[in-house]
Order: C-alpha cells, then sequence, then structure tokens
C-alpha cells in the first residue's frame, strides 16, 4: 500500500491493528493455558473478551467512517512479539519465572497497542472522524488499564 496522505497512513495503520488484535485473540488462550498464577490467568481471559470487544469496535470505527477501508494485511510487530512469548512458552518451566516472562510479554504487546492507538486517535481526530476517534479512545483506555493491571500483577508476583 503506497502512503501519500494522513488518510493513507490512517487506513495502513488501522488495518494494521485490526491483523494486530486478530493475532492477540489467538495468542491470548494459550498464554492463559501457560501461566500459573490465577490473578495472571484471569487477566489473559478478560483480555481475550476485550480485545474481541475491540476487534467489534474497529469494525463500528469502519461502518461509521465510510471513507475507511481496512486493507488485508499482516501486522509482522505483533507476529513477532507472539513469537517471542511463544518461545518463553516453549523454554521456561511452568511456574513463577514462566509468569514474570509472560507478564512482560504481554506488556510489551500492551506498550506496541497503546502506541498505535494513540497515533489513530490523533489520525482520526486531525481528518475529522469524530466517532472513530471516539471508538479509539475507547480502546487506548482499555489498553492502559490492561497494562496497569499486569504491572500490579507483576509487582505481586515472587
Amino acid at each position: 500500500m503506497t502512503i501519500k496522505t494522513l488518510e493513507d497512513l490512517f487506513i495502513h495503520d488501522l488495518s494494521d491493528v485490526y491483523s494486530a488484535e486478530k493475532q492477540i485473540s489467538r495468542a491470548l488462550p494459550k498464554m492463559a493455558r501457560a501461566a500459573s498464577d490465577e490473578k495472571l490467568i484471569e487477566a489473559f481471559n478478560t483480555h481475550l473478551e476485550e480485545t474481541q470487544g475491540q476487534i467489534e469496535r474497529l469494525d463500528q470505527l469502519v461502518e461509521a467512517t465510510p471513507e475507511v477501508r481496512i486493507k488485508r494485511m499482516k501486522c509482522h510487530a505483533l507476529e513477532g512479539l507472539v513469537e517471542e512469548a511463544q518461545e518463553i512458552i516453549d523454554s521456561v518451566e511452568k511456574g513463577v519465572v514462566r509468569d514474570a516472562g509472560l507478564i512482560g510479554a504481554a506488556q510489551k504487546v500492551e506498550h506496541y497497542e497503546i502506541a498505535t492507538y494513540g497515533t489513530l486517535r490523533a489520525l482520526a481526530q486531525k481528518l475529522g472522524y469524530k466517532e472513530a476517534a471516539r471508538l479509539l479512545e475507547e480502546t487506548l483506555q482499555e489498553e492502559k488499564a490492561t497494562d496497569e493491571k499486569l504491572t500490579i500483577i507483576a509487582e505481586k508476583t515472587q
């Protein structure tokens, strides 16, 4: 996809994060099964539900913004982060150390999403897509809350 305008960039980044959310929705159940801490398992399962809602919200955004059509593409950044999480699952024995690694992997994903949704919200505002900006802000706040929840779990894990 050639990016020449802010709208092109918005569509590219929106398409990228749509792919990312789909990848996350496949990775979270694996991460939950691999974790041992009950709070961490619960956080992964809760975030899976939120992620499914975020995908629906992206669909709503596209419906509410006729100028925007998501392109089929793969988020390579998320693919790499998911591979890192899988390496932790494969190479670290189940327990506290694996949980710490999974929290770190999940927070890398959250930080990627926070950066992406913040950028998308700013672009939507610049382009005058008010409903899109509102929907993106809602997801941005969920991602920040998940990151905070993971930090709290990490600090309590021994």
